[in-house]
């Protein structure tokens, strides 16, 4: 067949076995672990071994319970579920549940409770129902594990000082003193020593301290409590680890069937949520690691529940605990550097290869030891940031609810209470609504503050006749849900008032609040920060046909009161367009009329509009705080140095205020040198005026993507110093020469820093986690790190950085992507971060 017949129609359908030019494929891939994973799983190995065997000790379950849901929790869990790097095992967020099962059903009907509850997760992530868990209130969580943590530690007190615990914490602390009356000294001992450890273990100063840090507390408290009490021959009770062969399995569950139901729902529940919990916790974790790390998928929650409940079906069959998410390996996890779910399947093959060899090594610790470790973790589970956050939000009533239903009777019961008290409370916030009225300067104002439902319109109408007929009027609604019947009642009492002569405005938080008649308004649905350019607020009915001029719109929450009433109110002038007299001879006027164009009218409406809303949405929230900063007047606290670009909005990337920025715009965010402004003084004194009479503690340079002037820079020739704009931009001549030249043709970088970068050329700053787009970007951002160094040329400032009263920072604006980067000058040539979320409410 000739080379030039086309091949068959059906060969397009051959599959390619391997990529043309290329020998085929040897075989398949071999699995291979990461480094970091090899030297996370041991990390977490070290820290999972005595935590395992303490919480075994904590519920009064075999010992090797612990070492089976560890080593289950890792390889099963760890396989399956939905966090890659999340270290599920026996957590102690279980230990109270666990107890009471083992104390009410037995050791073998527990481990089928965590067969059954491993089965309803495996349903509920069938359901695809793993977000909902997310709706619990974060006060009932943390309320129940304060609780656990509680719980936790009065029964661990007694084994430190020698005893037994009890079944309960009542119990527990009434026979408390007996049992300080009678200590047993060695136990006591060797708890002390534990505690020592662990406390003063990641406190080491020093190089010492760096190298000794690495290795867990809790493992170096075990061991070395272990080794003096094996040195020392005290007699103590120690780890016992029967055969493996007695080993207890489950067993079909026997007991009540209501009890049994309950049981697992229980289970259910504290394991679930924890996971969840705890997913969503590791996500954030792996979010504020350097890009640096590797990247790692986010967690799929309901994989995640699938995972946990195949853990809990094989880890509750082969006689272990019930397993969960637990937060310090998961921690620790992330922090060893982990980048896949390797790390956690090794950790649960290095329990198991433990379990199996060095059972001889395991029996000298002392119970005493591993007891005082878990009542270290009883204690942190009381967090004082939790304390601090339900507190700020309102909620510490249903904190203090939870943890005391969990501790005096149990965990089911005192999540049921706290959620039962969450519910009460956030009824109690909807149906409570503050109304009042008052008269200043002749304007009626009604706050209404919370949400306006039918509950609240006996008040309503009560306050609203209380304004005096005829007079100007002010309703400011402060909440974020409005019904029908409050939506009714008042634009009835508008209504009503505005022809008795007076007028009405009636305002709210956000944009769209305002109510106006339907037959007037066409309600404005604009949201902060819209561009002139895109409100859309026009009144239809005042609309005109295409091609005329249209009024400007005087309604809705952008524009100004309209109606009979527009001209009559107090304080809130209304808008009115106005036609500025023109010169006569003024061109597109051929008979020197005071005509304007068509353009300076639009633009007069938009200003005037803007003013308008300012006045009617904003001003009423913000004028208790200006006019506090206009009797204190300005003390910000930091000059911001930025670009002219109408684009970049300081007070929206920074979420700051007036008063707080001290703000220098100009073309391209430059700093002349001194004696370099060639006539132009004004950038040296602001910031003469910001350092020495404003005393701002830091000053910071931000410049932004896309911008003009660097732009300009990079098109400009040597001589081009004609106009203004040109001379001016030669203050970015020295952040030019920071760029080698052959980076301007936006060519690979690691090329142009081979090629073009010069000895006496400092290093490029760059961008953490991807190279810049193009050359503009690469010397916006030389150009942030250059004007910082003019800034440190300025006399106030070199004086305020040598006494230790200034800072300065370096910052860059993506525009495109809504992003700030600030810049860490750790690294050679600095290094643009970008800013993360974080908790807020930490």
């Amino acid at each position: 067949m000739s080379a030039c017949v086309p091949a068959r129609a059906d060969s397009a359908r051959t599959k390619h076995v391997h990529p043309p030019h290329s020998p085929p494929p040897g075989g398949r891939r071999r699995f291979r672990v990461a480094g970091a994973d090899v030297s996370a799983a041991i990390a977490v190995f070290l820290i999972a071994l005595p935590l395992s065997l303490g919480i075994a000790l904590a519920t009064g379950a075999p010992l090797q319970a612990g070492l089976v849901a560890a080593a289950v929790g890792g390889i099963v869990a760890g396989r399956i579920g939905g966090c890659p790097l999340q270290v599920s095992g026996p957590a102690a967020g279980l230990t109270v549940v666990t107890a009471d099962l083992i104390q009410q059903y037995g050791w073998r009907t527990t481990c089928a409770i965590t067969v059954l509850a491993g089965l309803a997760q495996l349903g509920l992530g069938c359901l695809r129902v793993a977000r909902s868990a997310l709706a619990v209130s974060p006060a009932i969580v943390h309320g129940m594990l304060a609780g656990i943590g509680v719980t936790i530690a009065v029964a661990q007190l007694h084994i430190v000082l020698g005893g037994t615990p009890q079944s309960s914490v009542p119990d527990n602390l009434v026979a408390l003193p007996a049992q300080l009356a009678n200590v047993h000294p060695a136990d006591l001992a060797v708890s002390v020593l534990t505690l020592t450890l662990l406390l003063l273990w990641p406190r080491i100063p020093g190089r010492a301290g760096q190298l000794l840090g690495k290795l867990p507390a809790a493992l170096i408290a075990v061991a070395g409590a272990t080794a003096v009490a094996a040195l020392t021959g005290l007699l103590l009770p120690k780890v016992d680890l029967p055969s493996w062969s007695s080993h207890a399995l489950a067993t079909l569950p026997d007991g009540p069937v209501l009890g049994l139901v309950a049981a697992v729902l229980t289970t259910t529940l504290v394991c679930s949520v924890q996971s969840l919990l705890g997913a969503v916790a590791v996500d954030k974790l792996v979010a504020a690691r350097p890009a640096t790390t590797g990247h790692v998928k986010r967690s799929n929650l309901d994989r995640e529940l699938l995972g946990q409940g195949a853990a809990n079906v094989v880890s509750g069959s082969l006689g272990g605990l019930p397993v969960a998410g637990v937060a310090v390996r998961s921690s620790a996890n992330v922090a060893a550097g982990a980048v896949s779910r390797n790390s956690t399947m090794l950790h649960g093959v290095l329990v198991v290869i433990a379990a199996l060899l060095l059972v001889p090594a395991l029996e000298l610790i002392p119970l005493a030891s591993l007891a005082a470790l878990v009542m270290t973790v009883g204690f942190k589970m009381v967090s004082l940031n939790h304390i601090r956050t339900v507190t700020r939000h309102r909620e510490v009533l249903v904190y203090a609810v939870t943890t005391c239903g969990v501790v005096f009777l149990g965990v089911l019961e005192g999540v049921a209470l706290g959620i039962a008290v969450a519910v009460g409370v956030a009824l109690h916030r909807l149906t409570r609504t503050r109304i009042t009225h008052d008269d200043a300067e002749g304007v009626h104002h009604v706050h209404v503050r919370g949400q306006l439902t039918f509950l609240a319109v006996p008040r309503l109408s009560r306050v609203l006749h209380q304004v005096p007929h005829g007079a100007d009027a002010v309703v400011e609604l402060d909440g974020s849900f409005m019904d029908h019947a409050a939506y009714e009642t008042l634009q009835d009492w508008q209504k009503t008032h505005t022809a008795q002569g007076g007028a009405v405005d009636i305002t709210g938080r956000r944009p769209g609040t305002r109510i106006s008649e339907p037959a007037e308004v066409d309600g404005c649905r604009c949201r902060p920060w819209t561009p002139w350019r895109n409100h859309q607020c026009e009144r239809p009915s005042t609309a005109r046909p295409h091609g005329t001029d249209r009024q400007p719109t005087t309604g809705g929450p952008h524009g100004a009161a309209s109606g009979p009433t527009a001209g009559k109110r107090t304080g809130r002038t209304a808008s009115t367009t106005t036609t500025p007299a023109a010169a006569p001879g003024t061109p597109g006027t051929p008979d020197g009329s005071t005509r304007v164009t068509r353009a300076t009218r639009a633009t007069r409406r938009e200003l005037s509009r803007g003013i308008s809303a300012f006045h009617r949405n904003t001003a009423p929230l913000m004028r208790r705080e200006l006019a506090r900063l206009a009797r204190e007047g300005q003390q910000p606290s930091q000059l911001f140095l930025t670009c002219a670009d109408s684009r970049v909005v300081t007070s929206m990337i920074t979420s700051s205020g007036p008063g707080d920025l001290f703000v220098v715009r100009n073309v391209g965010n430059f700093v002349p040198l001194p004696g370099e402004e060639s006539g132009d003084d004004s950038v040296a004194a602001a910031i003469e005026y910001a350092v020495d009479v404003l005393k701002v503690r830091s000053i910071t340079v931000c410049g932004h993507s896309g911008c003009g002037a660097m732009q300009a820079l990079l098109g400009a020739g040597p001589g081009d110093t004609r106009t203004p704009l040109q001379r001016w931009l030669r203050h970015g001549l020295p952040s030019l020469d920071r760029v080698p030249a052959e980076t301007h043709a936006d060519g690979d970088d690691e090329d142009a820093r081979a090629s073009g970068h010069r000895p006496d050329r400092p290093p490029l700053p760059r961008l953490a986690g991807r190279a810049p787009a193009d050359a503009a970007e690469r010397l916006c951002l030389a150009n942030v790190v250059q004007q910082l160094e003019h800034l440190r040329a300025h006399e106030s400032v070199a004086r305020a950085l040598d006494a230790g009263d200034l800072e300065l920072h370096g910052m860059y604006f993506h525009v495109g992507e809504a992003q700030s980067y600030l810049l860490s000058e750790d690294a050679e040539g600095g290094v643009f971060q970008l800013v993360l979320e974080t908790d807020l409410t930490a």
